[in-house]
C-alpha cells in the first residue's frame, strides 16, 4: 500500500492507509494507547491496543497501517485507528536530547553535538525551512531581474581578499587555497557578457576567532552586475530584495514563523544611509566611543543601529564610503581616501558588504600596488580586464547572519546546520 503523508489524511477519511514516521509521544491508558507519529509534513494521533506499546520507544521509526477517522484531539481533527505496527528501526534509549517538549532545554554545545536528533524538534526544523526560503527567494528574485546563477571553484590559486586569513592546502604539489569569496569569478562572469550573475555557496575564512557572529565556513549570497553607475543602484536592489523577501516569508512560512514567535521587520522604501565617518562622529559624541577609526566594532554597530531605529524606526542601515585602506584592492576608490562601498547593518549586525569595483585594468593594477600586492600574482584575474570590462559592482549577504538576525538568535551557530569554527570539525 502506498504511503500517505500526515498532511494528506483529510482526503483519506474512512479509508485504510499506511503511515511511516517517528514516534513523537507515547501515552498508555488502561484500555487504550496512543502514539503521536510525526513525518515531514506534521503530527497525527494514532490509537493502538495497549499491548502494542510494550516494545515501542520514543523516536523509533515505525510503519503504521490503520483507518482514518474524524476525532478532534490536540493534534488535529483526525486520528488513525491502528490495525498493525511494523518496527522499521528502534531508537536507543535514553535520548541525549528530549525533542518532544515545547522547547529544547539544552546548551548550544549539546545541541550541536547531537544535531540530527535535535533537528527533529519542530522549532529547529522551522529555522532551516525559513533559511531555505531565504535562498529560494534570493534566487527567484534575481532570476526575475535578469541574473544568471553561476557555480564557481572553491579551490583557487589566488585569494580574493588578500591577507593571511586563507586556508592553504596542497594541490598536487602546488599551494592552493579555499576560496574566501567568489569575487574574482563573479567579476569575470560579468565581463564575459552575462552582465548579471549570482551564486549561493560556501566561503572560507581562516580566522582564529571564537565569537557569536563568526564562522570559518559560511554560506554567502553573492551577486554582481554590470553597467552600474554607482553604489546607490546596488543598495536599491538589495532594498527591493529584502522588502520582497519579507512578504514572501510571511506568505510561505507563516507556520514556521509562528512556531518561532517571529515578527518580520518592515523594510522601508529607502533604507537609511550615512557615511561611515558620520557614524563614527555620532558614536564619539553621543556614546563616547573614541577608539573607532576606519570601521565599527560590534558595540559600535549595535549603538549606531539603535540610534537609527530611534530616529527612523528602521531595523536596517547602510553605512557607506569605507576607507580605501580597509577595503579589498578591487573596490573602486572615491577620492584619495574613501571608496564607493557600503555595509548593511540589520538590527545591530553587519549582514552585507558591497560596492563598486574597479573596471579599468591600469587603475586596478595601481590599486594592487597601493595595497602592496603584486599584479603578477593575479594574472588570470587581470586577463579578463584586458578585453573590455563594463562598470560593475556587487554585494554579498551572509546567510547565517541574516537568518539569525531575522529569527532573533544571538549566536549564528543556531542558524548553521553543522558549524565550522575553531572548535568544530564534526559532525
Amino acid at each position: 500500500m502506498k504511503r500517505t503523508m500526515v498532511n494528506a489524511l483529510g482526503n483519506e477519511v474512512g479509508k485504510s492507509i499506511v503511515l511511516c514516521g517517528w514516534v513523537h509521544r507515547i501515552r498508555q491508558l488502561k484500555r487504550v494507547g496512543f502514539i503521536i507519529l510525526k513525518d515531514r509534513s506534521g503530527y497525527v494521533q494514532c490509537v493502538v491496543e495497549p499491548e502494542l506499546l510494550n516494545t515501542i520507544r520514543l523516536e523509533s521509526v515505525i510503519k503504521v497501517t490503520g483507518n482514518v477517522v474524524i476525532s478532534l484531539n490536540d493534534y488535529g481533527p483526525l486520528e488513525v485507528q491502528v490495525e498493525k505496527i511494523e518496527m522499521l528501526n528502534q531508537s536507543e534509549q535514553p535520548l541525549p536530547i528530549i525533542v518532544n517538549q515545547a522547547d529544547l532545554d539544552v546548551q548550544l554545545d549539546t545541541l550541536l553535538e547531537h544535531r540530527v536528533l535535535g533537528l527533529r524538534h519542530p522549532k529547529e526544523q522551522a529555522i532551516f525551512k525559513i533559511q531555505a526560503g531565504i535562498t529560494e527567494h534570493f534566487a527567484a528574485f534575481l532570476r526575475k531581474n535578469g541574473f544568471t546563477q553561476i557555480h564557481t571553484p572553491k579551490l583557487v590559486k589566488e585569494g580574493a581578499e588578500g591577507g593571511a586569513n586563507v586556508f592553504k592546502l596542497d594541490y598536487f604539489g602546488e599551494t592552493a587555497y579555499l576560496a574566501q569569496s567568489p569575487q574574482f569569478y563573479k567579476q569575470m562572469m560579468v565581463i564575459s557578457g552575462l552582465e548579471r550573475v549570482f551564486e549561493i555557496g560556501s566561503v572560507f575564512r581562516a580566522e582564529a576567532h571564537s565569537t557569536s557572529r563568526h564562522l570559518n565556513e559560511y554560506i554567502s549570497l553573492d551577486l554582481e552586475m554590470g553597467f552600474v553607475e554607482n553604489e546607490s543602484e546596488l543598495m536599491a536592489l538589495e532594498t527591493d530584495l529584502l522588502r520582497t523577501l519579507m512578504t514572501w516569508l510571511g506568505d510561505e512560512y507563516a507556520l514556521e514563523l509562528r512556531r518561532l514567535n517571529v515578527t518580520l521587520p518592515t523594510v522601508p522604501d529607502e533604507i537609511p544611509h550615512m557615511k561611515l565617518s558620520e557614524a563614527i562622529e555620532i558614536l564619539k559624541n553621543l556614546y563616547h566611543k573614541n577608539e573607532l577609526e576606519g570601521d565599527l566594532d560590534p558595540e559600535g554597530e549595535k549603538l549606531i543601529s539603535k540610534y537609527i531605529f530611534e530616529k527612523t524606526g528602521s531595523d536596517f542601515l547602510f553605512l557607506t564610503h569605507y576607507p580605501r585602506a580597509k577595503r579589498p584592492m578591487y573596490t573602486k576608490p572615491c577620492g584619495a581616501h574613501e571608496t564607493h562601498s557600503f555595509d548593511l547593518l540589520f538590527r545591530g549586525l553587519e549582514i552585507t558588504t558591497g560596492g563598486m569595483r574597479i573596471h579599468d585594468l591600469e587603475a586596478l593594477k595601481a590599486n594592487m600596488h597601493y595595497k602592496n600586492l603584486d599584479p603578477n600574482a593575479y594574472s588570470s584575474y587581470l586577463e579578463a580586464f584586458r578585453y573590455g570590462a563594463p562598470p560593475h559592482g556587487g554585494l554579498a549577504i551572509g546567510l547565517e547572519r541574516l537568518t539569525a538576525q531575522l529569527l532573533g538568535f544571538s549566536n549564528i551557530r543556531r542558524t548553521t546546520l553543522f558549524p565550522r569554527d575553531g572548535q568544530r570539525l564534526v559532525p
